[in-house]
Parts: C-alpha cells; structure tokens; sequence
C-alpha cells in the first residue's frame, strides 16, 4: 500500500478568496512543507499565485507539489455555469505547467485531479447534516447540475490531462446518501471519479467506511478529516450553517475526534489503496495560528496509525 499524504489551504481558513482575513498564501506553503508535506491543493483560484511561472517558482521554493485544484461554486444555475467554464480551464491550465503530485496509483486514476464541489446555496449550507430538512433540487435542476459537471470534467481531462474527481460536501447540493447514489447512477466512472471525505460522509450522516466499500470502484482520490463529536451534535440540534459549525470547532485534528483512523488505514491495506489522500480541517482563518500545529499532529497521527 502506497500512500501520499497532502493538506490543503482550507486548514488555514482559506475558502473564500475575497475572505479579508485569510492569512498570507506564503505563510500557508511554508507552514505546509514545515509540516512534512510534499504536496497541497490549490486551494480557491486567486489565493496563490494565478501566473504559472510565478506558482511553479513558489511550489519548487518550498519543495511542494500540486495534488488537486478544486471549483467549491454553484454548479447549478445556468446563470453562473460560463464562469466555471473558465475557471477550469484556469485551474488545469495552471496543473499542467507546473509540479504536480507523483502518479501513484492502482485502479484509481492518478494525480493532479480538478475536485468538483457544488456549493452557493444558502439554504443547503444551513441544513448542512440535516438530511430531513434540507430542501432537495428538482429533477430539472438536477440533471442541469449533472450535465454541467460532466461538461466541466470532459474539458478538465480533453484538454488538460486533468482528472476530475467529485466530492459530496456538507451544505452542498450533493451531500447526503441518496444524492450520491443518484450522482454515481448519473455520471459514468469515464467522465469523472469520486473524491469522498471522511469528515463530509460522517457529518452527513454516514458512517465513512461502509460508504467507502459501496464505492470503492468509484474513488479515484480521498479527503481525510475528522469531526468532534460533540460539537457536530450541538450545531446541528442548534441548525447552525456548515462554515459557522466549522469556525465553531467542528472539524478537529485528525485523531481527535470520532473517525476510526485505524480503521480506515486497515480497510485501505485490505483494497491495497495506491494514490493520494488530503487532510483537511476546516476553520475560520482568524484561528490559522494554530493550523501549523494542528496539520503537523494530523501528518504525526496518521503516519503512528500506520500510514
């Protein structure tokens, strides 16, 4: 079992580009490489450096990688659906030219992949975990969901090489159990892979590895977060939104909280899982002074568990 281990900007806060307190992208790929990392995700476009040359200075720099670029958008109007198409060629462009993560793989597809997140509806995001009051797309809206992400996916790998990989997400429009069976019914494994998440699949209400078992032939990429229990209980019996259940704590070190990591890494030898996996641990990026710690003491966990 080959495993790469990589982290991402969103354990400094960094979702929002236009967020004014996000902490300064140097401070996010210094602390990263001082962590032990050897490779990051891009994060939103615009937080690092957008020009290739400038970015690939800065990943060789701090002797870093790029594993995934990610599009956290709504997904499902129309309206919007012209800016994602060029995000995506923004976003691959840039993973094609400059260092990208090392293509370990198996079955799964390799590295760079473009994760594709729906996200931009507000009642969605404040029923994040609640499956019974979550208001669901229509079948109009879902399918026009559906075409757009497999459109995005087919420019992602057509043109760029870039693989896209989907990720089910608290308080998006793909979250909870059913969505996701719809989503893998909707969309064949050619056009685009899974990315789950340990953290969004618990929070959502599924236990994580009997969700990793069911879509096993489906994963190309993983996302490792883990969830303080009782802080999860709290905001969702109180109905708070996901980003402010997240500035609340919910999100804790990997080890920390209630995801079964030795679990996981024996399930994962049992598949003979080859690639890579991010750690995430969302947060407000007025509490990143400690993200340098607490993505340290997730890389340490992990590797004592055995990855």
């Amino acid at each position: 079992m080959t495993i790469h281990i990589a982290n991402a900007p969103c354990s400094w806060g960094v979702d929002d580009p236009k967020n004014p307190f996000l902490p300064p992208w140097q401070k996010v790929l210094s602390e990263a490489a001082q962590a032990g990392y050897k490779s990051i995700e891009l994060g939103p476009w615009t937080y690092l450096p957008t020009d290739a040359a400038e970015l690939r200075h800065q990943l060789e720099a701090h002797q870093l990688s790029l594993v995934a670029g990610t599009i956290f958008d709504d997904l499902v109007s129309e309206a919007n659906f012209p800016a994602m198409v060029e995000l995506t060629h923004n976003i691959c462009r840039n993973l094609s030219q400059v260092p990208t993560a090392e293509k370990t793989h198996a079955d799964n597809l390799p590295a760079p992949y473009l994760v594709i997140i729906d996200f931009g509806n507000p009642e969605r995001a404040r029923f994040a975990g609640q499956s019974d009051k979550a208001p669901r797309l229509s079948s109009e809206e879902w399918q026009r969901m559906m075409q757009h992400i497999t459109t995005l996916s087919q420019i992602a790998w057509d043109e760029y090489g870039v693989r896209a990989v989907i990720h089910p997400h608290a308080g998006g429009c793909i979250e909870f159990a059913d969505e996701l069976e719809q989503l893998v019914q909707d969309i064949p494994h050619e056009v685009a892979g899974l990315c789950l998440d340990t953290g969004h699949l618990y929070y959502s209400g599924m236990d994580p590895i009997p969700y990793l078992s069911r879509y096993w032939d489906r994963i190309d990429y993983l996302h490792f977060k883990d969830v303080n229990d009782a802080v999860w209980r709290d905001v969702i019996a109180r109905g708070v939104d996901f980003f402010a259940a997240c500035a609340e704590g919910v999100m804790c070190p990997i080890g920390k909280g209630a995801i079964d990591y030795p679990a996981v890494r024996a399930f994962l030898a049992e598949r003979n899982y080859q690639g890579w996996i991010t750690i995430e641990q969302e947060r407000d990026p007025r509490n990143a002074d400690t993200s340098l710690r607490d993505v340290t003491a997730s890389l340490h966990y992990l590797q004592s568990v055995g990855f």
